[in-house]
């Protein structure tokens, strides 16, 4: 084999390899990551502040107790006002980016008054505004 020849199979190789790489790579990005502080498709987002502002705090399941104390509470992630302080009635807003209703509760364990937020929506919290200990996604 000639250089020249050998030198085309590397590239085509190379372009092969960084193909493939690049689409496992992209459906990897376009799967929802928990608890990455990054409000991402098929999660519930939860925001320090009103209208979606301040630090995040992202799931894609049901969480039964927030938890009060560092370092076993779910905290907000993101940069912004609230990182790294427990969530627990904490959350003023939420970002449901789901196609399931969420319901916000005032009590652990899905108990107490209730928000719900529908899916592909945002709202600020009303019932459970600085009051939220759970949530469920129905």
């Amino acid at each position: 084999m000639t250089t020249l020849r050998r030198n085309l199979v590397r590239a085509a190789v190379a372009v092969a390899g960084a193909t493939m790489l690049a689409a496992g790579g992209s459906a990897t990005a376009s799967a929802a990551t928990p608890r990455n502080g990054v409000c991402e498709a098929g999660e519930v987002c939860f925001y320090y502040l009103d209208n979606r502002g301040g630090s995040l705090s992202d799931f894609t399941t049901s969480v039964a107790n927030y938890g009060t104390t560092q370092p076993t509470c779910y905290d907000f992630r993101s940069a912004g006002a609230g990182q790294g302080l427990c969530m627990k009635n904490n959350a003023r807003s939420a970002w449901n980016r789901s196609s399931s209703t969420v319901r916000v509760y005032f009590n652990s364990y899905y108990g107490g008054s209730s928000d719900p937020v529908a899916p592909n929506s945002a709202r600020n919290l009303s019932v459970t505004y600085d009051n939220n200990a759970s949530h469920r996604f129905l």
